[in-house]
């Protein structure tokens, strides 16, 4: 039953659709849990969480495991079908309550400062306006409400840039569910206003070659009280 915070705000239940990618990365993220070091990666995202939490873009769901018990619930938003359906599976065996819903980033349908706090994790890289997505978190938390995130984006040097954004023109979007390689997560969070706070770099892979996708940041912000 959905929680009392999820409300409809006349969006289509599938505003996106990509089901062959979304059973590519189903796959595929399951086997980076281990082998790319990705579970450790979402401990650290969301440790010292509590309260009420909305994720958006939870994709399959994998965080939810990751909870701490001090958050209270957690709503994820997922506008993939099939990525939606596999994320109501893996809510039966969260610690924490957790409610599934449809809808996108740039028009959550959920109350405005309704959340302690906000998890984006590889999500900025495919939505489809990053202003108005942030816009949209701002109104969601309530003042002094943190984000935490983790994304990949633009890195390494000339050549790297180059290569990224004339994927981005080219093959990367239309082949990866939207995905993006260039943009800046860091910045586009401060230009929303967003206050940011402890953040650090890594590469994903940590210890294999570096991809077009591998230059990621995973830090804190918080809405400005």
């Amino acid at each position: 039953m959905p929680l009392p915070s999820v409300r409809a705000r006349g969006l289509p239940r599938d505003a996106v659709h990509h089901p062959l990618f979304a059973r590519w990365y189903a796959r595929m993220s399951v086997g980076a849990e281990t082998r790319m070091g990705m579970a450790h990666v979402r401990e650290r995202l969301l440790a010292g969480l509590s309260g009420r939490v909305i994720e958006v873009g939870a994709g399959n769901g994998l965080n939810f495991s990751h909870y701490p018990g001090t958050v209270s619930e957690v709503v994820a938003i997922e506008p993939e079908r099939v990525l939606r359906r596999l994320a109501v599976d893996a809510a039966q065996h969260a610690q924490v309550p957790v409610d599934v819903a449809p809808g996108t980033a740039e028009a959550l349908p959920v109350k405005s400062e309704a959340f302690d706090a906000a998890v984006v994790s590889l999500v900025l890289c495919s939505v489809r306006d990053v202003p108005r997505a942030l816009a949209e978190l701002r109104r969601v938390l309530r003042p002094g409400g943190q984000v935490r995130f983790f994304e990949h984006g633009r890195g390494g040097g000339r050549v790297m840039t180059f290569t990224q954004r004339a994927l981005d023109r080219t093959l990367w979007p239309p082949l990866s569910g939207g995905c993006h390689l260039s943009r800046e997560p860091v910045a586009a969070l401060r230009d929303a206003g967003f206050a940011l706070g402890p953040y650090r770099r890594l590469m994903m892979p940590e210890n294999g070659p570096a991809l077009p996708s591998s230059y990621c940041v995973l830090g804190t912000a918080w809405r400005p009280s």
